[in-house]
């Protein structure tokens, strides 16, 4: 039930701008993380190296992102978005253009799977969900659901841009621009993000003691857990193998390519609208249904190779439950641990969706080398997103404790509802 106070004011420009360098900083890292996908069959023929290496490369990158989160969440706690985007999307550029240079193993995975993977841990969702949660008090669901919509609207246009690229002047063409575009951003960035550093009341608890209220908080287990599942079937599974197994089905790339970019789309009014629904509907039965309703688009996938109208019809159904948990995810955080540690707490729980990302990516390169065929992983996803869907329905419904501060050094407990 919504507050009866009255509301709090339109959120300022500064808020907006800040909403709009998150957009499109996520849009930039999150379509280099996804070119994995794109360049592994290119990759696989040109240097003869394993599928099992490339998506090794890429889980290198998820569990460097696992272990930077919870840092970066704690940092942006303390320091506000501006370092940790500004640096991040450095890290990227670098990143990037040693891949677009390399000829050797070496060269991909401190590239991909280190440099760039820095950026991927720092502009990344729980930090721009925790940053937009910190300057909106009104229609905060809807901030932060456009702002971490950029992770896959960059996508929309970026995979499928980067497939005619691909084709044109070669891959190492596309992960040149990549490294530009993420290069041209940092400053731009570090001067739009500096307003919101103003925000920022950094927790004055010991870490210990804000590490103790989330180990003992079975709404954060409920939510880390649920969200390494969430790693495992969207940026683990999709995000890798996706592209890799529309190739294995007979398709030519940019089919593939072009079902990516209409997932992605339909991602982004996903995020959208999980974001406004966040703000008037039961967060934990909303979270729930996004997950089953996932775990059943996987079931189409296992079809695709037979019918290409499925791999359309996966394409929207995946996009419209992909990454639209984040909102709903973040604005839950924000109700039951409070705005002052959601950083930390956001950051945990990022780290859990990488690890759980990591899994998805190696298992799926490995099965594929196994036994040639995607289907086990498929229906693992499906089992998996089922069990989340039940897990988050344990998580009881408050909004009175939006934004609600840490309690006294002497006992550090969550907010009442």
């Amino acid at each position: 039930m919504m507050s009866s106070s009255s509301p709090p004011p339109p959120a300022p420009l500064h808020a907006w701008l800040l909403v709009a360098v998150s957009f499109v900083a996520l849009s930039i890292t999150m379509s280099t993380r996804a070119s994995l996908g794109l360049a592994m069959p290119v990759w696989a023929d040109t240097f003869g190296w394993s599928r099992s290496f490339i998506s090794g490369g890429g889980a290198l990158a998820l569990i460097l992102v696992a272990i930077l989160s919870p840092i970066a969440g704690n940092l942006v706690d303390r320091h506000g978005p501006r370092p940790l985007i500004t640096v991040g999307l450095i890290a990227v550029g670098l990143g990037m253009a040693m891949v677009a240079v390399m000829d050797r193993p070496w060269m991909f995975l401190v590239g991909f799977g280190g440099l760039a993977a820095i950026g991927f841990g720092t502009v990344a969702n729980h930090v721009i969900a925790t940053a937009i949660s910190l300057v909106f008090d009104r229609g905060r669901g809807l901030a932060v659901g456009i702002a971490t919509a950029g992770s896959t609207a960059g996508q929309l246009l970026v995979i499928p841009l980067l497939a005619l690229v691909l084709g044109q002047v070669g891959w190492r063409g596309c992960f040149g621009a990549l490294a530009a575009a993420a290069l041209v951003l940092a400053p731009v960035a570090w001067l739009l993000t500096r307003p919101a550093a103003a925000k920022v009341r950094p927790p004055t608890e010991p870490l210990r003691q804000r590490l103790t209220l989330l180990a003992t908080s079975p709404v954060f287990h409920a939510l880390f857990w649920s969200f390494a599942v969430c790693g495992f079937t969207t940026t683990g599974v999709i995000e890798t193998h996706l592209l890799p197994y529309t190739v294995t089905c007979g398709y030519p790339p940019l089919t593939g390519a072009e079902a990516y970019g209409l997932l992605s789309a339909f991602n982004m009014i996903g995020m959208v609208t999980a974001g406004w629904l966040s703000d008037r509907w039961h967060r934990p039965r909303l979270l729930a249904t996004i997950y089953f309703m996932r775990g059943l688009s996987f079931l189409l996938l296992l079809f695709v190779d037979r019918d290409g109208t499925l791999l359309v019809v996966f394409a929207i159904m995946f996009g419209l439950f992909d990454f639209s948990t984040v909102p709903a995810t973040a604005s839950l955080v924000a109700a039951h641990l409070g705005l002052r540690i959601m950083g930390l707490a956001m950051g945990l729980i990022a780290a859990g969706h990488a690890l759980g990302a990591a899994a998805g990516a190696f298992l799926g390169g490995w099965l594929f080398d196994l036994f040639a065929r995607y289907d086990w992983v498929w229906l693992a996803s499906l089992g998996l997103a089922l069990s989340a869907a039940l897990l988050v329905l344990t998580i009881p419904e408050t909004r009175g404790g939006d934004g609600a501060p840490l309690p006294s050094r002497r006992r550090l407990a969550p907010t009442p509802a």
